[in-house]
């Protein structure tokens, strides 16, 4: 069966340290990040990821849950950080004033 005209295709991606959860999903236009991520939610391999609570983008640049999609488009959903950068960054650089 051949997708309708009105069918968008968009990624949905989550990357862990050692795991990267990628996805494609089929949605009708006029698409939302919404809508993509409700359909993500219900999807088994993205269960355990907190997608309600999670700052989302497109291709690197954060959006807003009514953001429209275009057919390609890939969703990002973030995590929080480990470590903070600034806080990683002053511990190395005090590490390395301690070594001889």
């Amino acid at each position: 069966m051949a997708p309708e005209a009105a069918d968008i295709a968009v990624e949905v991606v989550y990357a862990e340290p050692q795991h990267a959860v990628v996805k494609t999903f089929r949605l009708r236009v006029p698409a939302t990040i919404e809508d993509a991520l409700r359909l993500a939610a219900v999807d088994p391999d993205f269960a355990g990821i907190d997608i309600l609570h999670s700052a989302v983008g497109v291709f690197g640049r954060l959006v807003g849950a009514g953001h429209l999609l275009n057919d390609g488009d890939r969703v990002e959903i973030y995590r929080r950080l480990a470590v903070d950068p600034k806080s990683a960054r002053r511990a190395r650089a005090q590490d390395a004033r301690k070594k001889p």
